[in-house]
């Protein structure tokens, strides 16, 4: 074989030698991008997988806290009952809780003792003598006739007479002319008779103003008092009352509430909140659907306080919108987003909406260790201490942010009675630097998902601005609670009533809870002034001027609604005109 030969065939032998190795590199590199694309699908499915776990303890956390709250609402603090475990580790998080948190004590400003004088102050005052008896007028000593020398006070007792109830029967004063009877053409006059409330009725002022004073201030339905009426001597079924409630809210009572409504819109500072009721009979609308009852009131202005509750089908902004037109100031309410189809107003977030949200973020264990501060309040707290940041590890998220407003609460309840420019200067000067402090702290918070302290952290980051409006004016509150009170009013009233039967009803009670609210505001006696308005506008309810007079407010008002009850002085025979 020649040398050639034998070259060729090294050749041949060494190009599949790496064609062989070639096959091998592919074969390797092929396994390897196989094995790389199995280790990829395994990190994927392992990132997949933890993030299924975290969102299923993140709803696992949510449930807990969901049922916690349906238990709360459901049986109350006082009927939990817990587990042992569920106990141990209660224990377990307060002897943790108490070796790291100091809850600082507070103490409750005693309220002078109340003198029965002061307390009767306002009552009438009736002596009764209580003479000797028949057998001691003689001395048993030398049988003289014994001389009355005075009297001697042994002690006071309260005397309750229940309601009066009467039948007047108006009689009519006819006179004739003796000299023109005399010629047989007899002049006759009639005396002028006041007109009835209502057409062919028996209804009074007074007794009218019973029924809506019973019906609306104390919450008592018309099937009760047709009872307590009974009891009194007399049947007065509650359709009467109820058709009584209703003819007179719109003939007497609802001008004065359009007086009112003019004078509301006016003003540069409002109050906004809304409640819900239930209306039987509404066109288009089943019984079982949901109505509401809003609430508008005017705020820290130093003007008289004004009051209307509005009925409306549903919850849509549009209602409110409608309802303050005209209206381009300060409208301080909750956090609904209604209330932004409002035009040209200013909105300010209510705070205490936001600290109960993180208050309800803490756990309950937690919480019976914790104040919250109120502007209000009559429990004086010391100064709330916000934690530096190396000390909020010993505190949970949600207690920080709660202690940020109570701060706040702080501050304004030290400022409350300032006049509103000072109080807007002092709020520059040391609320602006705990606001800093509460939103850097809010950007840097990570809450677990779907848990009360995201909603918590979300609802404050929603409302950053609105909630900071009240310092552009010293007139405006840091809360809502103004509102809140009235629809407290009304929703005491609709646990007794459950519902309206018709939206005549539904609107006659919200010019009434109007007229009753306002009149409180203005330290009225409720009673009198409802009985006033009776008794004056079915002669005044087409004068303006007149209606100007019988505001919650007027000087008239002012003046014969300030006392007790008193509905025999001025009576419907004998009342003096309106000074108008």
């Amino acid at each position: 074989m020649d040398e050639k030969s034998t070259f060729e065939q090294q050749m041949k032998l060494l190009q599949t030698v790496i064609e062989q190795q070639q096959a091998y590199i592919q074969a390797q590199n092929a396994h390897m991008a196989e094995k790389d694309t199995r280790m990829a699908e395994k990190d994927e499915t392992i990132a997949e997988l933890r993030k299924l776990v975290d969102d299923l303890q993140s709803l696992k956390v949510n449930l807990e806290e969901t049922l916690k709250e349906l238990r709360r609402q459901l049986f109350g603090t006082s009927s939990e009952k817990i587990t042992s475990e569920d106990k141990n580790t209660q224990e377990a998080t307060f002897v943790e809780t108490k070796a790291k948190i100091m809850v600082k004590e507070h103490t409750r400003e005693r309220k002078p003792k109340a003198k029965r004088d002061d307390i009767y102050a306002g009552l009438p005052i009736r002596e009764v003598k209580i003479p000797l008896m028949a057998d001691q007028r003689r001395c048993e000593y030398c049988n003289s006739e014994m001389i009355t020398i005075g009297y001697t006070q042994v002690r006071e007792e309260i005397r309750i007479t229940p309601a009066k109830v009467e039948r007047i029967r108006l009689m009519q004063e006819v006179a004739i002319c003796p000299e023109c009877k005399k010629d047989g053409d007899g002049t006759i006059v009639k005396a002028k008779v006041y007109p009835a409330l209502l057409p062919h009725s028996p209804a009074s002022a007074s007794s009218v103003a019973y029924v809506i004073f019973e019906k609306t201030f104390m919450g008592m339905p018309y099937y009760r008092q047709e009872s307590g009426m009974a009891e009194l001597g007399f049947k007065l079924p509650r359709e009467t009352m109820a058709n009584w409630f209703i003819y007179c809210t719109e003939h007497y009572f609802y001008p004065i509430y359009e007086r009112m409504h003019e004078c509301l819109i006016k003003r540069e500072i409002l109050h906004a909140d809304e409640t819900t009721c239930q209306v039987l009979r509404e066109d288009g609308r089943s019984a079982e659907s949901t109505s509401y009852m809003w609430i508008y009131l005017t705020g820290s202005d130093g003007l008289p306080p004004i009051v209307l509750y509005d009925y409306a089908a549903g919850r849509s902004g549009t209602y409110a919108r409608d309802f303050l037109e005209g209206f381009n100031g300060l409208l301080q309410c909750d956090g609904y987003q209604g209330y932004n189809k409002v035009e040209d107003v200013t909105l300010v977030c209510c705070l205490a909406h936001c600290r109960r949200k993180f208050y309800e973020a803490i756990p309950a264990g937690r919480r019976k260790a914790i104040k919250l501060l109120g502007i209000n309040s009559k429990t004086r707290l010391e100064d709330p201490v916000i934690p530096e940041e190396n000390d909020q590890e010993k505190l949970i998220p949600a207690e920080i942010g709660l202690s940020y407003c109570n701060k706040l609460f702080y501050i304004e309840r030290e400022l409350k009675n300032l006049p509103a420019a000072e109080r807007k200067v002092k709020r520059e000067e040391k609320e602006t630097a705990v606001w800093a402090g509460f939103w850097k702290w809010i950007n840097s918070i990570h809450a677990l998902g779907g848990s009360k302290l995201e909603k918590a952290v979300n609802y404050a980051l929603n409302h950053r601005e609105t909630l900071c409006n009240y310092m552009k004016d010293g007139r405006c509150e840091i809360s809502n609670n103004a509102a809140e009170r009235k629809v407290k009013s009304y929703a005491i009233g609709r646990k007794a009533f459950l519902f309206h039967t018709s939206v005549a009803g539904a609107n006659a009670s919200a010019v009434m809870y109007s007229m009753i609210e306002t009149a409180k505001a203005n330290n009225l006696n409720v009673f009198q002034y409802l009985y006033m308005v009776l008794l004056y506008m079915p002669d005044y309810k087409n004068e303006p001027a007149g209606i100007e007079k019988l505001l919650p407010w007027s000087d008239f008002m002012m003046e014969h609604c300030t006392g007790l009850i008193d509905v025999e002085t001025i009576t419907a025979e004998k009342h003096e005109p309106l000074p108008v």
